[in-house]
């Protein structure tokens, strides 16, 4: 679920606890988080409705000043209309992750992460050479680096998204660099 900069703050700080979508089918789910670009977004309540449900304080709760405004944002989209009550959940945890330089242990464990995912990827093993590429290319766009490793960009960014979630790479306004943990990682993979 795509959210504005503007609102995703105004989430943070508490102003909005309503967000509005059409979708054919719901893409969020009671329970559930979202990790977004101020931190992790949980997800209290997805309703269904019809825009008469929608109330002036139900307008304000999402951040608008009327009603009137709130529909004026959902006219020319197409699909189902619902309601989602959102909150701020806290930091990314990633963000942590990937300034903690990993013990013994977790090296181990990271190693066999990166060994399964290589395991299982259809056109051979890759963690090590995404690892290589982005550290000695800080900040290049993904197309470049797609190109430097062989693939489609549609291929090079989910992963680059996987080692993300490891902790081992960081999202720049364009590009990417390692972070601390994953310089670590790849120079003691690198001499293993």
């Amino acid at each position: 679920m795509l959210i504005k900069m503007d609102v995703l703050r105004a989430i943070k700080a508490g102003e909005v606890t309503l967000v509005f979508r059409r979708w054919k089918r719901a893409a969020a789910k009671p329970g559930a988080t979202h990790k977004t670009a101020i931190g992790l977004l949980g997800i209290e309540n997805v309703d269904s409705i019809t825009e008469r449900d929608i109330s002036k304080k139900d307008a304000v709760r999402a951040g608008f000043s009327s009603r009137a405004e709130l529909l004026d944002t959902l006219q020319g989209r197409e699909g189902e209309l619902y309601r989602i009550e959102v909150k701020f959940m806290g930091a990314d945890p990633r963000i942590a992750l990937r300034e903690t330089i990993p013990t013994p242990s977790e090296i181990d464990t990271l190693g066999t992460e990166l060994k399964r995912m290589d395991a299982v990827s259809r056109t051979g093993p890759w963690t090590s050479q995404y690892l290589q590429t982005i550290g000695a290319n800080e900040g290049v766009v993904a197309a470049t680096l797609a190109e430097e490793v062989g693939v489609e960009k549609s291929v090079f960014k989910p992963r680059v998204r996987r080692l993300k979630e490891l902790g081992l790479t960081e999202s720049l306004r364009v590009g990417y660099k390692l972070s601390p943990r994953g310089r670590e990682v790849l120079a003691l993979t690198d001499t293993a």
